[in-house]
């Protein structure tokens, strides 16, 4: 009988960024710029040559880790493992081998993966029963988003002067707007200011917040806080919110929450104090936001991954003209 995966949450993830592949990504571009008829054939005499070599971690080992940790705690009688996470990769089969063998010498149980030679890996998220796809490849995230067949994120540079995360436990911590919730909020801060913003929040404080591209995946992490023993509050998945908005911005927030039946472990109402700060000390395996205005500081301590507008977003344009108009006056 298939297997079905609709009760696990399913992380996809690219190999680079589950390891660090960047020496053999910028062998590759370069030569692809220079030479693209050979580009191919350069990188893969790059990859087999160096087959044994261990890899670094990319920005996305720890919390694999740590959410594969998750099935070593699910009920007995729960048959469904609570968390899978399947390698999709734009690279071949024979490039790709490196990859299985780092696999393999770490002990980690990942046991499926897709190496599609250079085809959109995003064509075979839907396919897996994929919540979140994780990648380096804006392509690919960019695509994912416009489709809305799962969550993605363009992963940051692996965090270089972080401390060793906990992996007894998986911590998220997620933007609001335009993230979890979408951006239509969003749309009227840029437009019209933080006033109108925030009158129009207080006056439809009590009116759901309509669904953004993480939505989904949070209601799907708030299932699997159901699945593991004991009270949701000691759940070793732990869940945060980290947002510019403030009073009286904030109650929106709760309220939407409640009406999606989904429990948030924390919640920080930031006012435009600067992210990262707050993101040090609760030291989440993974940090999803839009504006890299908060992921370019928190990212030097901690994995941080983007989240791409839709390409009919007025948000490209209105946050591009915003931050134009900042350049400008600083001349």
């Amino acid at each position: 009988m298939p297997i079905e995966l609709n009760d696990t949450l399913v992380i996809g993830i690219s190999a680079t960024a589950l390891f660090d592949l960047s020496e053999a990504d910028k062998v590759f571009n370069e030569k692809f710029k220079n030479d693209p008829d050979t580009a191919i054939d350069e990188y893969r005499n790059y990859m087999l040559d160096r087959e044994n070599d261990p890899l670094e971690d990319g920005t996305g080992m720890s919390l694999i880790r740590a959410l594969l940790n998750l099935n070593k705690i699910q009920p007995p009688e729960d048959k469904a493992p609570i968390v899978e996470v399947v390698v999709i990769s734009r690279n071949s089969p024979e490039t790709g081998f490196r990859v299985l063998k780092e696999i393999r010498r770490r002990k980690l149980p990942i046991t499926r993966s897709a190496f599609t030679a250079g085809e959109k890996s995003s064509s075979y998220l839907e396919a897996f029963y994929v919540d979140l796809f994780l990648t380096t490849n804006e392509e690919d995230a960019q695509e994912v988003i416009d489709s809305k067949v799962c969550a993605s994120a363009v992963v940051k540079q692996p965090p270089k002067g972080a401390d060793k995360l906990d992996e007894s436990q998986v911590r998220f911590a997620f933007d609001a707007d335009a993230v979890i919730f979408s951006e239509a909020s969003e749309i009227i801060n840029q437009q019209e200011g933080l006033p109108k913003f925030w009158s129009n929040e207080d006056e439809e404080q009590d009116v759901p917040l309509q669904e953004g591209p993480h939505a989904n995946l949070l209601k799907k992490l708030s299932k699997v806080q159901e699945r593991l023993p004991g009270r949701v509050e000691f759940s070793p998945v732990k869940l945060a919110i980290m947002t510019a908005r403030n009073s009286p911005a904030e109650m929106r927030v709760i309220n939407t929450l409640r009406a999606w039946d989904v429990y948030i472990d924390q919640a920080f109402f930031l006012g435009g104090l600067q992210k990262s700060r707050f993101l040090k000390a609760f030291k989440p395996h993974i940090f999803f936001d839009d504006q890299d205005s908060h992921l370019d500081p928190a990212s030097l301590d901690i994995p941080c991954a983007k989240v791409l507008y839709p390409s009919d977003s007025p948000l490209k344009e209105l946050i591009a003209n915003r931050l134009k108009g900042e350049g400008d006056s600083q001349e």
